[in-house]
């Protein structure tokens, strides 16, 4: 965990490497109570238990999965995050998977992200972002 909180963009960080390290507990430290996953446009995932119950089991589906975030940018409390993954859901090699760029924002609140979000990656989300 961030000490003292820190800047969001250093929690965001700190959120990334705990995904990355599949530590459930570092995680859940890092969520608000009220918590919130949006990917795409599924139906968000609400509330620290409920988020961390969905990260247990998306961890035990795919264990190499891994954020490789590529650039960050922060705008008050929203940091946005343009990267690629490995390991995940799509099943494809790694090397594949990285020619797939993805974004992410996150609302931090203090010293957790209130909401966290996969946004697929476009020239202009990448401009309103800072990302570009």
């Amino acid at each position: 965990m961030v000490a003292g909180g820190g800047p969001p963009v250093a929690v965001v960080v700190a959120f990334v490497d705990r995904v990355n390290h599949r530590d459930l507990a570092g995680l859940a430290r890092l969520m608000t109570a009220d918590h919130e996953l949006r990917v795409h446009d599924e139906a968000p995932v609400r509330g620290r238990d409920a988020n961390v119950a969905a990260w247990r089991g998306y961890f035990a589906s795919f264990p190499a999965y891994r954020i490789c975030p590529l650039r960050i940018a922060e705008a008050g409390e929203r940091v946005a995050v343009l990267g690629y993954t490995v390991g995940s859901h799509l099943g494809l090699p790694d090397e594949d998977e990285r020619d797939l760029p993805v974004i992410w924002t996150a609302e931090v609140a203090g010293h957790a992200v209130r909401a966290w979000s996969v946004l697929e990656d476009d020239a202009d989300r990448r401009r309103e972002l800072g990302l570009a």
